[in-house]
């Protein structure tokens, strides 16, 4: 996966879940084996096996005091991965005390859970399910012998996880001090952005659980210091940064409980929102500007203007020929209603929350905002 011959922007990499598991299983095999090897052959949560280079392979100690240390850089392949390059490692120890148990330990750099809602254990090491069982499976597939007598204790971490942990979302999940080990299959997908996909759904799950009823969805950071604003009296996690993710967050809304949704954004997202996209990244759809020309003649703007805008290749053209024609604030309140009509129909969300759509202009400023009937 890693061929030079494979055209860039298409080669695809490993998750920390996956080059974790490479780790420890490469100690594990040294502590059966008395050296830790230099390429190792790892089984992925998929199915899929694959060698990874091992590096800083090493056996330390004698008897039940015996431990082994490896470590595998990860490879995000063509994805724009903020832990591409982590050093993922992985030291493994005897424990005499408990024959045949593998437990599993976060190390510096790996995150510690301090909030609920996330499917681990308060306290615990931001470990996701599957890349624990897969360590665990990798652990037991070299070392079965050894736990027939002793028991193994794996700790994972990622000396520059502290600082790699700045440019993720985990600080407001709760999760503090590194980097979450994560991954479902093993492979990392060239901008498949999966780990924030993830990460949006966690967002929601952590809100759901602070018993105020709401999540506050947005677009980007702008959108969401606006939204703070409008709800002071929410703490930060209610508010999630849903980036083009609307469908995985409402369905996990829904999947929660929550009775409210609020959605902050700005003109071109809420404009893919009314048209009927719910995952709106650039190259998903087009912007429907002949919606936006409907909505402009539906406030009254002239049909020459009505005509530009529906030829237009942007929403934000249709927004500077409002704010001309002293329409903005109607214009947008036009568009805000279109959204909630839009995700409050019987076939998509109908009434499982009471939604309220805020709009901003590009520097934060409120415009408009609608609401669905309570």
């Amino acid at each position: 996966m890693m061929d030079k011959t494979v055209k860039r922007g298409t080669r695809t990499g490993f998750t920390t879940g996956a080059c974790a598991a490479a780790a420890a299983r490469a100690a594990a095999l040294g502590l059966v084996e008395g050296t830790v090897p230099a390429e190792i052959e790892s089984l992925l949560p998929n199915g899929d096996r694959v060698r990874f280079v091992v590096h800083d392979g090493r056996c330390e100690g004698e008897g039940t005091g015996r431990s082994a240390h490896a470590m595998v850089v990860k490879f995000a392949g063509d994805d724009p991965d903020c832990t591409d390059g982590a050093h993922l490692t992985a030291d493994v120890q005897v424990d005499a005390a408990r024959p045949g148990v593998v437990t599993l330990h976060g190390g510096f750099g790996v995150g510690t859970v301090t909030m609920a809602g996330l499917g681990l254990e308060v306290g615990g090491p931001a470990i996701n399910p599957v890349p624990r069982a897969n360590i665990e499976v990798n652990v037991r597939e070299v070392a079965a012998g050894l736990l027939d007598e002793v028991g193994l204790s794996v700790t994972i971490s990622v000396p520059q996880g502290v600082e790699m942990a700045k440019k993720t979302l985990n600080a407001r999940l709760g999760i503090l001090g590194g980097i979450s080990i994560l991954g479902t299959t093993g492979i990392v997908k060239p901008y498949s952005t999966s780990a924030y996909r993830a990460s949006v759904v966690q967002g929601v799950q952590v809100a759901a659980t602070l018993g105020h009823g709401v999540v506050v969805l947005t677009t980007g950071g702008r959108t969401e210091q606006f939204a703070m604003r409008e709800r002071p009296a929410l703490p930060a996690a209610c508010f999630v940064q849903m980036g083009d993710f609307l469908r995985y967050a409402l369905d996990e809304a829904v999947a929660q409980g929550l009775r409210e949704v609020v959605i902050g954004g700005m003109v071109g997202k809420l404009t893919k929102i009314a048209q009927g996209e719910t995952i709106t990244h650039a190259n998903r759809a087009e912007v429907d500007t002949g919606l936006l020309a409907e909505l402009a003649a539906g406030i009254g703007a002239p049909l020459d203007e009505c005509a530009a805008i529906a030829a237009a290749e942007t929403a934000r053209f249709a927004a500077e020929r409002m704010e001309a024609l002293g329409l903005l604030n109607e214009f947008h309140a036009a568009l805000a209603q279109k959204v909630v009509a839009t995700l409050t129909a019987p076939e998509r969300y109908g009434l499982r929350f009471h939604l309220q759509v805020l709009v901003c202009d590009f520097e934060g400023r409120k415009i408009a905002e609608a609401s669905s009937a309570r």
